[in-house]
């Protein structure tokens, strides 16, 4: 589905050479969902231009769905379904005429467009909203209809950038149920971008990490979490004192009271710290099993937290 190899993306600052994307190698297979992660100025946004042939490469090649990005640009197009941040629908249609335009401009015809777009409102649950203008649609509502639009000609691959950004708890929750039916029914590959960890975490089967304009790293989250993170037993030690005394004998570290102790496996782990902790006579208050989050890995492959900076502007 998608084959990168040294995408590179240079823009002019200032009469400065400035890389935004540096040198990336990237490959999808088909029904893959991908969370693309990464701060602001990471390069993310930048790639994804790339991939969906809005911004051409300064180097490197890519093809996507088959086609390449820069000799190909309008087969890419033709094969590949686009949900930007912002809203898709206009308003000077109905929701239902809306995806039926949509339909006609991909070249289907009318009857054919019209079929898919009622298909397209059943699987998304838009079918009593039809006859409304998108303008009187809820954040959720239209975000569904944004991702009909992207479908409406049978994509195989599907980019969303940032699908639930601005949506309530419940709407989130809405909008995943509805993309994890688009797998489900239509096997579609989905390729997405949201600075909502737990969505990558919880959703996606792999998660791929870009930091300035390179992919630092790539895996299931899972993997991910074991390999660069690891789990970690937090202990609360009586004093300070005796934080620290723990600390030396687990091989932790101690910020106060608190002791923080990276092992492989926390839960199999804790018992046996904690006998060693009574044998030592260190006083210990209380204990608990930390698993760790994709903003862990992110710590520790570059000593800050990825969620600092990655709310969109």
């Amino acid at each position: 589905m998608i084959h990168a190899r040294g995408l590179t993306r240079e823009f002019k600052v200032k009469k400065e050479t400035v890389q935004a994307v540096r040198g990336i190698d990237l490959d999808v297979e088909a029904g893959q969902l991908v969370a693309f992660l990464g701060p602001n100025g990471a390069g993310k946004s930048t790639t994804l231009r790339m991939l969906t042939t809005l911004l051409p490469p300064t180097s490197g090649t890519a093809t996507v769905a088959g086609r390449d990005v820069v000799s190909d640009p309008r087969g890419v197009r033709a094969r590949i379904g686009y949900v930007g941040q912002g809203n898709g629908a206009g308003e000077e249609f109905r929701v239902r005429d809306e995806l039926v335009t949509q339909g006609r401009c991909y070249g289907m015809r009318p009857r054919e467009a019209s079929v898919r777009a009622d298909e397209l409102l059943d699987l998304l649950d838009l079918a009593p909203l039809a006859g409304r203008l998108p303008g009187t649609l809820s954040g959720g509502q239209r975000r569904r209809l944004d991702i009909a639009l992207g479908l409406i000609h049978r994509p195989d691959l599907l980019f969303l950038d940032e699908p639930s950004t601005g949506l309530d708890p419940k709407s989130r929750a809405e909008i995943w149920q509805h993309i994890l039916r688009l797998r489900e029914t239509y096997g579609t590959t989905l390729f997405l971008t949201t600075h909502y960890l737990e969505e990558a975490d919880n959703m996606a089967e792999r998660v791929v990490i870009i930091d300035g304009g390179r992919i630092i790293a790539d895996g299931t989250a899972e993997q991910l979490k074991n390999d660069l993170a690891g789990d970690h037993i937090v202990v609360t030690a009586g004093s300070g004192e005796e934080a620290d005394r723990a600390a030396g004998i687990l091989g932790g570290s101690a910020d106060g009271r608190t002791v923080r102790v990276r092992v492989a496996n926390a839960a199999a782990a804790l018992p046996g710290c904690l006998r060693t902790l009574d044998s030592a006579g260190v006083k210990v208050a209380a204990a608990e099993t930390v698993r760790p989050t994709l903003d862990d890995v992110f710590l520790t492959l570059t000593g800050r937290s990825l969620t600092d900076d990655d709310i969109p502007a």
